[in-house]
């Protein structure tokens, strides 16, 4: 018998089609702008991350952890790129085990759990090549973290991490867009990973961190430790076993495996993209399965991004996203208040 728990953030019509009650465990980044500087303390958790919120989400050692990513908040529909705006690169997974997951800022150790990088494509750049964010466009925006069954029970913080690259070949021009969850763990063992400090595990010259995907790469290495206990994802891989958690939007079956049959979510407004984004975190019984996808699909772009309509009557990109460069077909304006700007000239223009 499939059971299902919804703990919400987001609108209450969804939540309701599938629980009775609603639970808070994400702490919502306070805009959709990324964090650039990799010596800030926002780093951690996002801008105003420090603070938590009043609860927790219970998780089982060793199941896995489903992260949703959208553009807009509420909006699940596959049609649209969960990150749109050839924002490429990681996407990456951190927990943080901490005394009260309430109250921590983030500032205790970290290890990785997760890690969906990069692959050589066949195409003349690394544009072309497979990315972890493809991949979650691919996925619908869902992204499998498994929670290492040897960890001790307790409070962690769950920090979900996209590290676009788009206009990365110049010092500062990584941007980074992350959430973090309040979790509480229950089983595990005693083990006691190696641990890095945020700021600190990244510094603006990595080359995962200052590259030029443009060029052909030979090699990518994300920023950041080694994968502990967790899932190392190889980009390009199609997604299977990964369920949804609500009755809202389209699901993506996947293939391989049969999805798990028990299902804890958490759904909530988050910011892990160029736009808002709607993040749903689900615990499960089982790992993702994974086999290569040879698809042209995850590595194609779209006008999906843009939200909003210029005032010439044209659609307009938000702030941060695309609005031109080689082979850009979208909006060439930007919202009120941004200009379009060639920032990897001619491969890339970005609304800043």
């Amino acid at each position: 018998m499939k059971s299902t728990t919804i703990i919400s953030l987001v609108a209450a019509l969804a939540a309701q089609k599938v629980a009775g009650h609603a639970t808070f465990c994400v702490r919502p980044p306070q805009s959709n702008s990324p964090v650039s500087d990799v010596t800030s303390n926002d780093l951690r958790c996002n801008v105003g991350g420090t603070t938590g919120v009043a609860g927790k989400c219970a998780v089982t050692a060793g199941s896995t952890v489903t992260v949703e990513m959208h553009q807009q908040p509420g909006d699940r529909s596959c049609a649209n790129e969960a990150i749109g705006g050839d924002h490429f690169g990681p996407v990456l997974g951190y927990l943080s085990a901490v005394e009260d997951a309430t109250t921590a800022d983030g500032s205790d150790g970290w290890f990785k759990i997760y890690e969906d990088s990069w692959a050589p494509g066949t195409g003349s750049n690394g544009a072309a090549d497979y990315w972890g964010t493809k991949d979650m466009n691919t996925c619908c925006g869902r992204v499998n973290m498994k929670i290492p069954d040897d960890i001790p029970a307790g409070d962690y913080l769950l920090r979900a991490e996209v590290v676009a690259l788009h206009v990365a070949g110049s010092l500062g021009g990584a941007q980074l867009y992350m959430s973090c969850y309040q979790l509480t763990i229950t089983g595990g063992g005693s083990a006691a990973p190696a641990l890095v400090e945020l700021p600190g595990a990244y510094a603006a010259t990595d080359p995962g961190i200052l590259v030029d995907i443009y060029q052909s790469l030979a090699t990518y290495v994300a920023p950041g430790p080694t994968v502990y206990g967790g899932f190392t994802k190889s980009a390009g891989d199609v997604c299977s076993g990964v369920e949804t958690g609500t009755e809202t939007g389209a699901a993506y079956t996947g293939g391989g495996a049969a999805a798990p049959t028990t299902n804890v979510a958490v759904v909530s407004s988050s910011t892990a993209g160029v736009a808002t984004t709607t993040a749903v975190v689900g615990s499960t019984g089982a790992a993702a399965t994974t086999s290569k996808a040879a698809t042209s699909a995850a590595a194609t772009s779209s006008a999906a991004a843009a939200t909003s309509t210029a005032a010439s009557g044209g659609c307009a990109s938000p702030k941060y996203g695309q609005c031109g460069g080689e082979g850009w077909t979208g909006c060439t304006e930007c919202v009120e208040g941004s200009t379009c700007e060639a920032v990897s000239p001619p491969y890339y223009s970005q609304c800043t």
